[in-house]
């Protein structure tokens, strides 16, 4: 037992205390959340303008008076997210990362923002999908009713469906973010230092794989599990104020 103890002490000292390699944790540490909190936040502002233009767009085609050249333009944006989000789903996160560091944002010298421009971007296509089934959970009679009120279609969908939308997927809304934060152990393709790329270069110093991802995988396991709590605290809170 003793034996097993030394050998932890000194695994822990190779790992975080010589050569203060501690600081690559919490740079990493620092780097995973900020990616996340901001992915997830370009993510939710796609997915919205997405899903409304969708919504919009389904108006306009189930409306038989001649369409106006705003409309036309609605249906044809319409297609456009269509494409993104088809091509967003459809293929590997990870070509997707790459192809936004090495192409689309080449000689950008800020990695960390590629990154959240690329999962954001990544995030928006899921996050649409959720709004949008958000959007149809609505009654249709909402909308109508805004209209009678003389506000626009634009206008009620601000201020009449997409609040109603948004409090029905919040908790769709904070898995997405739960999967963004997992997603992101891939940005060392690119040379990024995140909690999994500081696993790797303290790996390749001590020659000890077993510590580093052990301990990055607890790290990770415990943000996923406080994430978790609180949305299910989340959908318990919703339970309780749609039955008052």
């Amino acid at each position: 037992m003793q034996a097993f103890i030394d050998q932890l002490i000194k695994e822990f000292t190779r790992t975080f205390i010589t050569d203060n390699r501690w600081m690559w944790f919490r740079n990493g540490f620092q780097n995973t959340l900020v990616i996340t909190v901001v992915a997830a936040l370009i993510g939710i502002a796609i997915g919205v303008v997405v899903s409304v233009v969708h919504y919009m767009a389904d108006s306009v085609k189930h409306k038989k008076k001649r369409r106006s050249p705003g409309a036309w333009l609605i249906v044809a944006l319409d297609k456009v997210l269509a494409a993104y989000v088809s091509i967003m789903r459809g293929t590997p996160l990870a070509i997707q990362l790459t192809i936004m560091a090495f192409i689309i944002m080449a000689g950008f010298p800020n990695k960390i923002v590629v990154c959240c421009v690329a999962f954001g971007v990544n995030s928006g296509a899921y996050v649409s999908e959720v709004i949008r089934g958000g959007i149809n959970s609505v009654d249709v009679g909402q909308m109508e009713a805004g209209r009678s009120l003389g506000l626009s279609q634009l206008a009620s969908m601000r201020l009449i469906i997409l609040p109603q939308a948004i409090k029905n997927i919040l908790p769709a809304l904070c898995n997405e973010g739960i999967a963004v934060l997992k997603e992101t152990s891939i940005v060392g393709l690119i040379s990024v230092v995140d909690l999994t790329r500081a696993s790797d270069l303290v790996r390749s110093r001590t020659l000890s794989p077993y510590f580093p991802l052990i301990s990055v995988a607890v790290v990770y396991y415990l943000l996923v599990a406080g994430l978790s709590a609180a949305v299910s605290r989340l959908e318990r809170r919703l339970r309780q104020s749609d039955r008052h």
